[in-house]
């Protein structure tokens, strides 16, 4: 017994011995409280929310291929902590103002083995989640910093459900999100949502991407994951010369699936505008030869079906002009589509267009008109083939008065292009620190010639549209397309899930509006009703909006085209209603440049009553509701076109009973009188 009593003694003081004092601050409100610190020799945070355990300890450290891990032999040696408190507009967005309060908590770690090496991790919590980064100084003995894996832990406190897509496969981030267990996540690309059993909920991503490879989710059994880098043709997944930060591992935290929406927390921890004067940079929306290649009436190569023609181009021209549309996309009308081009087979040619197409001649029309063009480069992540033609491209867009164009990388993941210093072409993964530093070049170009950037098949968003307000938007996730292609749709309930998972990331391109929703089709058409495709363009968030379908389609169809006319796409407010994860979600918009609002709401393949109050409106005013609403026999499956268009007279004090229908949504404009 008396040895027993020792050994335990003996455990205890190389317990104390070997915890070096945690290090702890709150977030503004007092409720979320992080600890850091080091315990036999590892570096760890805990994260609380009201007294509470969130995230219990978990590890923080790295793998290099030039050096000893940090992991086993760390000290925390010192810290510093700060608060700060500022109010900082956006050029364009879902808000005008922002608030950025925060207290932060930095740690320094020192490796006891050998030479000494420090690094040190930077915690800022704020009211709605915490995010932290590691940063490496300046330091002789760990100079050029080669990781092989940064071993970040995210040690959830309690079971639940998630919400993911899986990482490290072929699509990139284009699949259907899985609801599962916590505890049967696989590896998941971030944003990852998940709502514990307790009801909290909490979404994993990052922050500022720059020069780094994206983070991966890796389930490491139970409810503890662990970032895992994407992958590198050269071995180590990051190289850097220190001193250097890396990008934040963020977690926002809210008690209700709504508060996920209007966290700003991302952009926050983002630095600010680093290009000066934006005024350049406009929200629009936009029509264009798109859709019609997607079902078959056209094709992005030449040919007889080639839907980049010159007439053809004017059509669309025209179509905007008499709507009020500020852009048409034209895609298809360079040369290099022709063949297997899919993976970068064969190489665009980004000045050059096919015989049928006169690029300045439809430039000069569209000027003619009041409408812009939107330009195209389709890389087909051919870096090696883009990259040198980037600035003759950009250059000869902005001698044409073209001021925003949509990029592609079409290819498998780990099948983009590039040129290593040896001039051989390697091939690397969509979301690798190879194609961090690529998105960020064009994003750069573009800005030197006053161009905007959407972004498809893209680097995921970070929040860096703060710091380059060109970057207006971008895809990142399964769009409209799969409703044209079918093998399968999109159901009913994905939208619903993009507004909680993906669109917290920032703005998506996903390209609402298709009117010709036909029922007797069995098969590639979009599961939706066409109230609902109304309400994405209040719902799913970006500056720049589609009106996707062929304008055909809706001139035969004029009321319901009425909503896309008006909807703006640059808000002074949002507000999130209610809502859960994949089922349903209400989301209320006020337009920045009149007292208008604007609602959306969705729900999946269940019909649902939402009571609404409209204490979002502004106190004294009275507006006239133009409601755009599912009909009585409306169904995503059976009765898709089925809709309701009605005026009332409505103030905040009232509450309004929003009625879905399967796969349904209800869109409505509230007009300040």
């Amino acid at each position: 017994m008396l040895r027993f009593l020792i050994t335990c003694l003996c455990l205890v003081w190389a317990s104390s011995a070997l915890a070096d004092p945690s290090f702890k601050a709150t977030s503004p409100d007092g409720k979320i409280m992080v600890e850091v610190g080091s315990s036999f020799g590892e570096a760890t945070y805990q994260i609380s929310r009201a007294g509470k355990p969130v995230i219990t300890r978990s590890k923080m450290g790295f793998l290099f291929t030039n050096a000893p891990k940090f992991d086993r032999s760390l000290s925390a040696i010192s810290h510093t902590t700060r608060s700060f408190d500022e109010t900082w507009d956006l050029p364009w967005g879902e808000a005008k103002s922002i608030r950025n309060r925060f207290n932060e908590l930095s740690v320094t770690f020192e490796d006891g083995r050998g030479a000494p090496r420090q690094f040190s991790v930077t915690f800022r919590i704020y009211d709605d989640g915490v995010g932290f980064r590691y940063n490496f100084p300046d330091q002789p003995n760990l100079k050029q910093v080669a990781i092989s894996e940064e071993m970040t832990e995210f040690n959830l406190a309690e079971d639940g459900t998630a919400w993911w897509q899986p990482a490290g496969e072929w699509n990139r981030y284009e699949y259907l999100y899985n609801r599962t267990p916590i505890r049967e996540v696989g590896q998941a690309h971030t944003p990852m949502t998940v709502r514990t059993k307790g009801g909290l909920h909490l979404s994993f991503h990052e922050a500022a991407l720059v020069d780094y490879s994206s983070m991966w989710l890796r389930h490491a059994g139970g409810t503890r994951f662990i970032s895992t880098l994407s992958p590198s043709s050269r071995g180590a997944k990051v190289v850097r010369t220190a001193p250097f930060s890396t990008p934040w591992r963020t977690i926002q935290i809210s008690d209700d699936a709504a508060g996920l929406v209007t966290s700003h927390l991302i952009l926050n921890l983002n630095e600010p505008n680093a290009l000066g004067d934006v005024s350049w940079v406009k929200p629009y929306k936009y029509v264009g030869i798109w859709w019609e290649m997607h079902i078959n009436k056209s094709t992005w190569g030449s040919g007889p079906k080639h839907g980049a023609t010159t007439e053809n181009a004017k059509r669309y021209i025209d179509f905007a002009a008499e709507h009020g549309f500020r852009g048409v996309l034209i895609e298809g009308w360079n040369t290099g589509w022709d063949g297997d081009w899919f993976g970068g087979e064969t190489g665009f040619d980004f000045t050059t267009a096919y015989p049928d197409f006169d690029l300045k001649a439809v430039t000069d029309y569209a000027k003619s008109k009041g409408v812009h063009l939107v330009g195209h480069h389709e890389t087909a992540a051919n870096i090696a083939n883009y990259e040198p033609q980037m600035e003759a491209a950009f250059a000869l867009y902005e001698r044409l008065g073209v001021d925003s164009v949509k990029t592609g990388y079409v290819a498998d993941a780990g099948g983009a292009r590039y040129r290593d210093a040896n001039g051989h072409i390697v091939f690397e993964w969509h979301d690798g620190q190879e194609a961090v530093r690529h998105h960020l070049r064009v994003v750069e170009t573009a800005a030197r010639h006053k161009i905007a950037i959407n972004a498809h098949e893209p680097i995921k968003d970070t929040g860096l549209r703060r710091t380059y307000p060109n970057w207006v938007s971008r895809e990142g996730a399964r769009g409209q397309e799969y409703n044209a292609w079918g093998n399968p749709e999109n159901p009913p309930e994905h939208e619903v899930n993009l507004v909680f998972t993906r669109m917290l990331a920032g703005p998506m391109d996903f390209t609402p509006g298709i009117f010709a929703i036909n029922p007797t089709q069995k098969g590639h058409r979009a599961r939706t009703t066409i109230a609902k495709q109304l309400a994405l363009y209040v719902t799913l968030y970006s500056p720049i909006q589609m009106a996707a379908d062929l304008p055909e389609h809706y001139l035969a169809n004029p009321r319901p085209f009425q909503f896309i006319k008006d909807v703006p796409v640059d808000w002074s407010e949002t507000r999130a209603l209610n809502g859960e994860v994949g089922d349903f979600v209400t989301i209320a918009r006020k337009d920045r440049a009149s007292d208008n609002w604007y609602l959306g709401a969705l729900t999946d393949e269940h019909a649902r009553r939402l009571r609404v109050p409209l204490t979002f409106l502004d106190a004294g005013r009275t507006y006239k509701a133009q409601i755009y609403r599912d009909g009585p026999k409306a169904d995503w499956d059976k009765n898709p076109l089925d809709i309701v268009i009605e005026e009332k007279m409505v103030t905040r004090d009232q509450v309004l009973d929003i009625r879905l229908a399967p796969g349904g949504g209800q869109a409505i404009r509230f007009v300040a009188q």
